[in-house]
């Protein structure tokens, strides 16, 4: 259970009533931030609410957050779009998928654009994060697992994007860091299919870090979050910042550059700190 402090201190980064619509919870402790989606009853199932406020976060975050941590509540991470965003009415006041349809194109476009931004800041050098996933990750659920940097598995985990066989896409980021895990052809076969990948087979294909018992979940990501809060935070975040470069099969020359330039300024910054230069 999150200390009275730690709540505190996440009501001031967001809106409590935002997190609260969107079924989300926030706690800080430390350099450590820990976003807990938090609708058990309905499986951690999504809305546009729930995007709100994940956005929110991303953009709130304190500087000195290093590790972002997501998890699920309950025995679910996520089971994906709630479902009644396939009806007219929406939920709570988010109209429904089918009301994009009747708005211009470059309306419904900046609001799929919006709800991509939910997930995208979860990929941005300034943070290490880390997807706890337990149950069912299915379609938005199995997307935001994706949107991290790392994802600790549960042995009970199920990964599923179900997008296809509704008739839509995976359009939340996930196509990418997919495509990037597993190669496209096995991408093609997960997407199209909408099959189960188990917690095993996602070790083997490169979707997972670590497999643990569901008991051991909690205790294997903080010792994780422990060693990658280790290293000094400029280095972590410039080594991010190459990685990423480098999974865009950038040419290696550029490549090169890249690194020469991020060691210069990581050098710069460590004699500043000695004292060595000014």
């Amino acid at each position: 259970m999150p200390s009275s402090l730690e709540v505190r201190l996440a009501e001031s980064v967001v809106d409590a009533d935002l997190l609260d619509r969107g079924g989300v919870g926030l706690t800080i402790h430390g350099r450590r931030a820990t976003i807990t989606l938090d609708r058990p009853d309905k499986l951690n199932a999504q809305t546009p609410h729930t995007w709100q406020a994940l956005r929110e976060i991303g953009r709130s975050l304190s500087a000195e957050i290093r590790v972002v941590v997501l998890r699920g509540a309950g025995r679910a991470f996520s089971a994906g779009l709630d479902r009644r965003m396939f009806s007219p009415e929406g939920v709570d006041g988010a109209p429904g998928l089918a009301a994009l349809a009747e708005r211009p194109t470059e309306q419904s476009d900046a609001e799929i654009a919006g709800y991509q931004q939910a997930f995208s800041w979860l990929r941005e050098p300034e943070r290490v994060t880390i997807a706890a996933v337990r149950g069912h990750a299915i379609g938005a659920g199995f997307q935001l697992a994706l949107a991290c940097d790392m994802r600790v598995l549960a042995t009970d985990a199920r990964l599923r994007m179900a997008e296809t066989g509704l008739g839509l896409v995976p359009d939340l980021g996930g196509t990418l860091p997919l495509v990037r895990a597993v190669g496209y052809a096995r991408a093609v076969e997960i997407c199209v299919t909408g099959r189960e990948v188990t917690a095993e087979e996602a070790m083997r294909i490169g979707l997972a870090n670590q497999v643990v018992d569901p008991d051991g979940l909690d205790a294997a990501v903080d010792a994780l979050v422990e060693s990658v809060s280790a290293p000094p935070e400029g280095a972590v975040r410039e080594t991010l910042s190459l990685l990423a470069l480098a999974d865009e099969a950038v040419d290696p020359e550029q490549q090169l550059a890249a690194e020469r330039a991020a060691q210069l300024r990581r050098i710069t910054e460590l004699a500043q700190q000695l004292g060595v230069v000014r």
